[in-house]
């Protein structure tokens, strides 16, 4: 023992003896795993040395991250994002694929109803907001079109927020729907132009991120989910290149595939045009 430290070979037998007691794990993915996190967490206490009332902090914390998910906030999702953790594991799972669009997180506004409308439909359900055309193609790796694939869109209003965020404020689906692209992939909506926002600030996560001077900032964007047979599902953003907080997004989701541009239309200055186009891996795409 020096300074009272636990000698190495001490140190090094505890994570030995946790890994003698998984060699009965039935489920031998998870007890790598499990044993991989155990090994690094064992890592960063030898490095760190954290006083018993630090480590008391941040179980303290993590209790916390607990007490506030619920139905209506996920505030262990919202770690997973800001840290990098979330895109991360989009950015290994889509690896090798070539031309395809880049996925990112579905986020925690996301709803699977989101009703059927038809081609040319507006989203926008108060008529609050600057209007904004959108035109999209649908293609496979090689630039052919994929017919009939199925496009869910769903954004915040002007203000930066979704409508299962404010449920007395705006109406039911406000500012989200399920398209079908048509034979040669194309599709069409109207909706209005989407604000930026800021992540909560009032969770312990948000405390955190204050306290390390971090921003909590996303830049305007608009989420997709696109399916079709044969196909990967694309979920994915596309952000607005001009938002001021595009360099700093605090879920680390932008990517130079994924900036749009919100131009103007000519004849109606007060009205907003984007185009983007999505390439689909095959399922059996490495």
């Amino acid at each position: 023992m020096v300074d009272g430290a636990p000698a190495a070979e001490s140190q090094d037998a505890l994570l030995e003896a946790f890994a003698e007691r998984l060699g009965a794990a039935r489920e031998e993915r998870l007890a790598q795993g499990v044993l991989a996190l155990v090994g690094r967490l064992h890592d960063l206490i030898r490095d760190l040395r954290p006083t018993p009332d630090e480590f008391s902090a941040v179980l303290g914390f993590l209790t916390d991250v607990g007490h506030n998910t619920d139905a209506r906030r996920q505030e262990w999702v919202l770690l997973a994002d800001v840290l990098g953790v979330s895109t991360l594991v989009e950015d290994l799972s889509q690896s090798a694929r070539g031309r395809a669009t880049p996925s990112t997180i579905a986020g925690p506004f996301y709803r699977p109803d989101a009703p059927d409308l038809p081609d040319g439909a507006d989203l926008c359900r108060d008529g609050r907001g600057q209007p904004l055309d959108i035109a999209g193609q649908i293609s496979d790796l090689s630039g052919a079109p994929i017919p009939q694939a199925v496009v869910e869109i769903w954004h915040a209003n002007a203000q930066g927020c979704y409508e299962n965020q404010q449920p007395d404020l705006q109406p039911e689906f406000n500012l989200r729907g399920r398209f079908r692209a048509d034979a040669s992939g194309r599709f069409s909506c109207r909706t209005i132009r989407p604000g930026g926002y800021m992540l909560p600030k009032d969770g312990p996560v948000g405390i955190l991120f204050q306290r390390l001077g971090l921003g909590l900032e996303r830049p305007a964007h608009i989420h997709f989910r696109v399916a079709a047979p044969g196909f990967r599902t694309l979920v994915t953003h596309v952000f607005d290149r001009d938002d001021p907080a595009i360099g700093r997004d605090a879920l680390f989701a932008v990517k130079p595939e994924l900036l749009g541009e919100f131009r103007p239309v000519s004849d109606h200055p007060e009205r907003f045009a984007l185009a983007v186009r999505f390439f689909l891996a095959p399922e059996t795409h490495p």
